[in-house]
């Protein structure tokens, strides 16, 4: 297993940027201001490095923004940790989501292929969870894009305003319906995009009773639909607390998963709704 020798200055010249780091996009944001706290307090945190494949030097694995930093500030050395090995590109993302996940959003396509990755290899989503420290619902929806069209990869690369589970409700109700045009599947995915998770799933069942019916009628009908009165309801702390961490999970708004766990349950419990009045 890869490990850390030893901690020491290494010239900044001594230095490559890994072609895998994580945070390809962005990297230089924010640079300013670290350089001026490093300046100040000094650097925190030492970087990690790997002897690369050139003789004598060393890839950055983690820290890339740290090294600019320094580099901003003309110093000449920064102290790295450094892994007895070189690692493969996997294994540096790896390693990179996982720090970089307590500091700021990362790439979306870059967890993907970090998920995808790690599932591949484990063949468990709760290890993947544990591997990253993503949420067990958050892993569980990256690791289906690969199950998605080409089509709706691209959709779902271009436009990080839809959701990979979006993609793939879209993508399994048009195939449930026997068609297989993408761009159907495409057209629904982003009609849907800006619709609560519960009225996604009322598009997806009408259009389950009825596959004939146009898209754009069923949204419309979902969109239009009258809500019936709020119930006013009170939680203790610690339901609260796990009412917001469900939402976040599932990248829904609170109301919208209260109503979603009201509806489940009374579900279970032989409640369901049968589109009675509203």
């Amino acid at each position: 297993m890869t490990k850390i020798l030893e901690f020491r200055d290494i010239p900044l010249e001594d230095l490559v940027l890994g072609k895998w780091q994580v945070r390809t996009s962005g990297v230089a944001k924010e640079i300013d201001e670290l350089a001026n706290s490093i300046d100040k307090v000094g650097l925190l945190e030492p970087i990690l490095v790997a002897p690369a494949q050139n003789l004598g030097k060393y890839e950055i694995i983690l820290g890339q923004r740290r090294f600019l930093a320094h580099q901003e500030l003309g110093k000449k050395t920064i102290t790295a940790g450094i892994l007895d090995e070189h690692i493969d590109e996997m294994q540096a993302k790896v390693l990179s989501v996982t720090e970089n996940l307590v500091r700021r959003d990362l790439n979306r396509k870059d967890l993907i292929d970090v998920c995808t990755y790690l599932y591949k290899r484990y063949d468990s989503m709760k290890d993947v969870a544990q591997e990253t420290g993503l949420p067990y619902n958050k892993v569980r929806e990256l690791v289906k894009y690969d199950r998605l069209i080409p089509e709706l990869k691209k959709l779902v690369d271009n436009n990080p305003k839809i959701r990979v589970k979006t993609a793939i409700r879209a993508q399994d109700a048009m195939a449930a319906d026997g068609d297989d045009n993408p761009q159907k599947a495409v057209e629904l995915t982003e009609r849907m995009s800006g619709m609560s998770g519960t009225q996604q799933e009322q598009v997806l069942q009408k259009l389950e009773e009825d596959s004939t019916a146009p898209v754009d009628e069923v949204i419309e009908q979902v969109e239009t639909r009258v809500i019936i009165k709020p119930v006013p309801v009170t939680l203790g702390e610690q339901a609260f607390a796990s009412l917001n961490r469900y939402a976040e999970d599932e990248g829904t708004e609170l109301y919208d998963a209260a109503a979603r766990l009201i509806e489940e349950a009374l579900i279970s419990k032989g409640y369901e709704a049968d589109g009675g009045a509203e």
